[in-house]
């Protein structure tokens, strides 16, 4: 099983779609712009669903779940959401095929089986949600409503990356009801936080939390906050979005509650999402030339054990003496596979592990049963040693730690050595060229400045950073008065 992963260094893109395909995380469908998710694949998205999950209860939010689509009418009712989501709508317009009586054995749609009204298949939930709340809010005993769904949407987008960007993909939206404007805003805020968390403590990836300029904004939102990443090839990636959406789309739908003086008022609103995304994050920005590097908290597979033998009597030797420490470890729940197949060589297996990101591979052959030792290796740094058989289940306790932390100050230091502060236009385009990575500079609030800057360099502004001081200074374009610097950056 030749890796024979193209370089980063050569072509960063090549590098990261075959790496998708060869270490088995999905693969494109029959579908145009669907993709096939694996079970290698699923296996990192359900980890972490599993620690996102368990961080929404843990701030008070429920699971439901809401249809697939969305009326017309419906989904028109706040104008600018619709608006900024149209031109990737898919539509549902029939509800029957029929034998085509001109083609034999095909069919075509029954032209008799229109729907009476178009539904939308859903880009984004808020319309059927906030249909539905106005049901559910009648008070303010009945605040806040605090939701989130796990569910598929679909944007049909035309240029496709497995991961980055496809038609149709898995994510989780919260969408949340609140009695005052604070306590939206603090809600939205809230849970930026909590995904900037598990980027960091889960994922391994450091984040820098903002808010977006006007355009960048979700359609529909007075403010959304977001967690911004850096990629190895200098490119920023947005890896989670909060919103905080006032009272647009209560007005929209008439949600109204009875406050405790008994006034009718529209409650105040948001709504919060991360996708199957995340998972092309988690690959860019920890792997490396020889396939996969995955954070141990996340890793399908955190340890894997090679046997090397030759006949059926050494294999038994060794899987007596694997099995008690494949249990033990398995009570302290740490994921391990023992893999036995007879069908593939020792060396095919540490290349495909390797490829696969385990974070720790143990092997074990005649010598080191007689000397009581195992050969343990880590896959962040490829270092191997030989480790007593006594010691083993502190050492991979140790390394599963030790791997998370160093992988994450890696991406930092990283991230860190890719940020330049620039003044003028020209240093600017300069960093642009010959270094990407982050560039923060003073940027004068207008969207005329910042669609120039776009259309010349193709780089954004990814966000106002959240811990970034004011401090005054010149827009780097026009020379106009700036309050404080903002990030700009080529994105995916």
């Amino acid at each position: 099983m030749g890796k024979n992963l193209t370089k980063r260094s050569e072509d960063y893109s090549k590098w990261y779609n075959e790496l998708v395909v060869k270490a088995d995380l999905a693969e494109n469908s029959a579908v145009r712009g669907c993709m096939v998710i694996k079970p290698y694949g699923f296996a990192i998205w359900e980890k972490m669903q599993a620690e996102l999950d368990r961080m929404f209860k843990e701030t008070g939010h429920q699971n439901a779940y809401f249809p697939l689509f969305v009326p017309k009418s419906l989904f028109e009712a706040e104008e600018k959401n619709a608006e900024g989501f149209a031109k990737e709508c898919a539509v549902v317009t029939h509800y029957r095929l029929q034998n085509d009586p001109d083609k034999p054995g095909k069919l075509r749609v029954d032209p008799n089986a229109k729907l009476e009204e178009e539904l939308v298949v859903r880009p984004t939930s808020e319309a059927i949600i906030w249909n539905t709340y106005k049901g559910w809010i009648q008070s303010y005993r009945d605040l806040p409503l605090l939701i989130n769904q796990w569910a598929n949407v679909v944007r049909w987008e035309m240029r496709t990356r497995l991961f980055l960007r496809t038609a149709e993909f898995l994510w989780q939206e919260g969408h949340t009801a609140h009695a005052t404007e604070a306590e939206a805003v603090e809600e939205a805020k809230t849970m930026n936080g909590v995904y900037a968390q598990f980027a960091e403590e889960f994922m391994a990836m450091p984040v820098v939390q903002g808010v977006k300029t006007e355009s960048e904004r979700f359609a529909g939102a007075i403010e959304t906050y977001c967690i911004e990443a850096l990629m190895q090839d200098g490119k920023a990636l947005q890896a989670g979005t909060s919103h905080f959406l006032g009272q647009n789309f209560a007005k929209a739908f008439d949600v109204k509650f009875a406050t405790k003086e008994g006034k009718q008022e529209h409650v105040w609103a948001t709504s919060w999402g991360v996708s199957t995304r995340l998972v092309g994050a988690l690959i860019m920005s920890h792997s490396d030339d020889n396939g996969l590097v995955l954070p141990p908290k996340l890793a399908p597979i955190q340890v894997v054990i090679v046997p090397i033998y030759k006949g059926e009597d050494q294999l038994d030797a060794i899987s007596d003496k694997v099995a008690p420490l494949v249990k033990e470890l398995r009570a302290k729940g740490i994921s391990v596979k023992f893999d036995n197949r007879d069908t593939h060589k020792p060396g095919f297996k540490f290349n495909e592990y390797e490829l696969k990101g385990v974070p720790v591979r143990l092997a074990i052959g005649q010598r080191d049963l007689e000397n009581g030792t195992y050969e343990v290796a880590r896959r962040d740094t490829l270092v191997k040693e030989t480790v007593p058989m006594d010691d083993v289940v502190a050492k991979i306790e140790f390394l599963l730690d030790d791997i998370q932390k160093n992988i994450y100050q890696k991406a930092h230091s990283f991230r860190e050595d890719n940020i330049t502060e620039v003044d003028t236009y020209e240093e600017f385009k300069k960093v642009l060229d010959e270094k990407g990575g982050f560039i923060s500079a003073h940027w004068d609030g207008t969207n005329e400045t910042e669609e120039k800057i776009k259309d010349e360099t193709k780089a954004t502004i990814r966000c106002i950073p959240l811990a970034t001081e004011n401090k005054e200074g010149k827009c780097m374009v026009t020379g106009e008065l700036s309050s404080k610097r903002v990030l700009f950056a080529k994105a995916y």
